[in-house]
């Protein structure tokens, strides 16, 4: 614990929780205007006189961060490298965000503006998809070859990101409505927010979410109501006969693809030239960045691989496990993979000492939880921790999860 030692004015020990939430809030909407808030942050943080804190998860992460750091002084091309550098700074969400919000009710304000403006969000979205269909009936175009390419993606420059990001909404959501106490008089605001976020996830036709949103959906349920989660899989069968018929031919496309319309095959390749690189460079990588390079990446493309490649995007390797062992080496995905791991064993030891029914910690906890499970399980077909929109968002819920794992309300963890 560390502190200025200042005598911080009411105004300004308020500055850093308001700033570093907006920080946290504004990632759905713009990164640049997000990253303003978060130096802004920082700095009255600085200034404030408040004890700097770090969650337990800082520690394997530091690590993975300076693993990068050694890769980077190996890589052929350093210089190169440098946007990873840079993209460190967004970890500072760690300090900032866990300085800053100090109670539960803090927490859980920036939980609910979360949801709030994710629900905007994804209303744009389903705007967007309303344009889609009527860009493809237009232009006479089968709607499935047409949206895949340009799917929705809110304010976000990707599909991906979006995705990425409303997941998260969608299981803040769901803990909130599972956990929460006191929440029947609100629950007609937070249903609807939640539907319209459902739906978008639905209509993003992003298999890798789903897949996630599933996995980390049954893991709260379970936590809920046993009975709810062995329904799931049911309730996502009667879901899927009454879906329309792109949403079926996507659920399909999972194990038969549309040639190179899916990226079923593209995901081949580029693990396929991952393990190619983990097994050349084993302790360090092929360097930071590096992978972006066409001539590094076809330097180790498997010669077994028909030419040309399908249409994808060839700049990483759509796994974080993956790209992060080919990139910086297997230090920096075991100390990536470490991270998630301990903030699961953390949040999870912290429950059982919560005693029956709903509370805030409950909440929040399983809010955690569960946006860490689905990062590990997306991240296994997507590179989702290298989005600076999608990363921000998962480092500040994992201070709130460090939050509410504390002993008392406002006393961190910290050790």
């Amino acid at each position: 614990m560390h502190t200025l030692g200042l005598i911080p004015s009411p105004f300004l020990k308020r500055l850093p929780l308001w700033l570093a939430s907006a920080s946290a809030v504004a990632i759905l909407v713009s990164i640049a205007v997000s990253q303003i808030l978060l130096a802004l942050a920082l700095a009255a943080l600085l200034l404030s006189g408040l004890p700097l804190l770090w969650p337990r998860i800082a520690v394997p992460l530091a690590l993975f961060l300076s693993w990068t750091l050694v890769a980077l002084a190996f890589s052929p091309d350093p210089a190169f490298g440098i946007p990873t550098v840079r993209k460190m700074v967004v970890y500072l969400m760690l300090l900032i965000v866990y300085s800053s919000i100090r109670t539960l009710a803090e927490a859980k304000w920036l939980v609910l503006t979360w949801i709030g403006v994710g629900t905007i969000t994804a209303g744009r979205g389903l705007v967007q998809f309303a344009a889609d269909v009527a860009g493809a009936r237009a232009a006479h175009r089968d709607f499935y070859n047409f949206y895949i390419a340009d799917r929705i993606r809110g304010f976000m420059s990707h599909w991906m990101t979006f995705s990425g990001q409303e997941l998260y909404i969608l299981l803040l959501v769901a803990a909130f409505l599972l956990f929460a106490p006191d929440i029947r008089k609100w629950r007609w605001l937070w249903v609807p927010c939640g539907l319209v976020v459902g739906i978008s996830l639905i209509l993003s036709d992003t298999r890798s979410i789903w897949i996630a949103a599933i996995v980390a959906g049954f893991y709260l349920l379970w936590e809920w109501r046993k009975w709810a989660a062995m329904a799931l899989p049911v309730v996502l069968v009667l879901g899927l006969l009454v879906a329309p018929a792109e949403i079926q031919e996507r659920v399909r496309s999972l194990t038969q693809p549309h040639g190179a319309t899916d990226s079923n095959g593209h995901r081949f390749i580029v693990w396929s030239t991952g393990w190619q690189m983990i097994k050349a460079h084993p302790i360090v990588g092929v360097g930071p960045e590096e992978i972006r390079k066409p001539a590094v990446f076809y330097a180790y493309l498997p010669a077994d691989i028909p030419r040309p490649l399908p249409d994808g995007d060839y700049q990483h390797l759509h796994s974080i496990y993956i790209h992060y062992a080919a990139e910086c080496g297997l230090p920096a995905a075991v100390f990536l993979t470490a991270a998630l791991l301990l903030a699961l064993v953390d949040f999870r030891r912290a429950l059982r000492t919560l005693p029956p029914g709903r509370s805030d910690r409950r909440f929040l906890l399983q809010a955690a939880m569960a946006c860490v499970i689905g990062t590990m399980v997306s991240g296994i077909a997507e590179k989702n921790l290298g989005d600076t929109e999608v990363l921000t968002m998962f480092l500040a819920i994992a201070c709130l999860g460090y939050l509410a794992a504390a002993d008392k309300p406002g006393v961190p963890v910290t050790g």
